[in-house]
């Protein structure tokens, strides 16, 4: 029995990532119309919700600023709204990658050796580096950092989209996802993307990279990184759905990347293929996530 009836789906945003955004809110909208839900696609542009009066739930997929920094779900709790995925607080931790390393530092999650800069600051850490903007999603305005040469137009990108930028010791091995459903923990995914480097053309790029699902991990590394991402998931205060990155060293070592509150929703994103796995199709996916929905 459905819970909810009439549904805005949130998509588009003011942010960096709006096409990517456009596109996970078109598929999520079409799910669930033929799931049998009434659908209102909203096409978000700015800073203003509009919403029709009728509306009983919102599932956002909107990523990015005042999609998932905390700012419309704050909107949607004031209004009394049920909204899928997590709430406000969860979300502005999660958005802001120094506040996430906090969190992790806290609660004993290992992150790559790391500080924030900003403009005029003076680096510290030595080569190689990931410089990426603080609060900012799908690799946009991310570098990888060998030569100090490409290290002054990298760290001025960054700040193009952020005036706070986190830099952090470059983890050579590979690139793991693990996605959380509430009490669920969904097989781990591992990224191979071109030249190891899983950056905004090769998430969204059809075919560019490979997804292995599961995992080729051994049991014990298996375990290891699920429980990982349950302990970063339970830490931010995470609900409904979350997906949480990873590198895994070549000691064997786990390092926390990120943890996406509102992962992408297209054909070739990470939580509707490590929920395929796990049995659930793409529409299974999205009602079973907007029946999560809470205010």
């Amino acid at each position: 029995m459905k819970r909810f009836h009439k549904v805005a789906v949130l998509m588009g945003g003011p942010s960096a990532e709006r096409d990517v955004s456009l596109r996970s809110g078109e598929a999520v909208a079409k799910a669930l119309a033929e799931a049998g839900y009434d659908v209102r696609p909203i096409d978000v542009t700015g800073y203003v919700l509009d919403l029709p009066a009728d509306i009983e739930a919102v599932f956002i997929a909107m990523h990015g600023a005042f999609g998932e920094d905390g700012r419309v779900q704050a909107e949607l709790t004031n209004r009394g709204l049920p909204f899928t995925g997590p709430g406000a607080e969860a979300s502005r931790i999660a958005f802001d990658k120094e506040l996430t390393r906090q969190l992790a530092g806290a609660h004993g999650i290992p992150t790559a050796a790391g500080e924030v800069l900003h403009r005029g600051d003076t680096r510290t850490l030595p080569l190689p580096l990931v410089v990426k903007p603080a609060r900012q999603g799908s690799s946009i305005g991310v570098h990888r950092v060998f030569e100090e040469a490409a290290w002054p137009a990298a760290f001025a990108d960054a700040l193009t989209y952020d005036d706070k930028v986190v830099v952090e010791a470059f983890i050579a091995g590979r690139e793991l996802t693990v996605g959380v459903l509430d009490e669920r923990v969904l097989p781990i995914v591992e990224v191979q993307a071109p030249e190891g480097w899983y950056d905004y053309e090769a998430k969204y790029t059809r075919g560019s990279s490979r997804y292995l699902v599961p995992a080729p991990l051994t049991d014990e590394q298996r375990v290891a990184c699920q429980a990982l991402a349950r302990r970063a998931y339970d830490a931010a205060g995470c609900r409904g759905m979350s997906r949480i990155d990873f590198r895994l060293d070549e000691a064997g070592a786990f390092y926390l990347l990120e943890i996406n509150t509102i992962p992408g929703f297209t054909e070739t994103s990470l939580l509707p293929k490590a929920a395929a796995q796990d049995g659930l199709t793409f529409a299974a996916l999205c009602e079973r996530v907007l029946s999560r929905a809470a205010v």
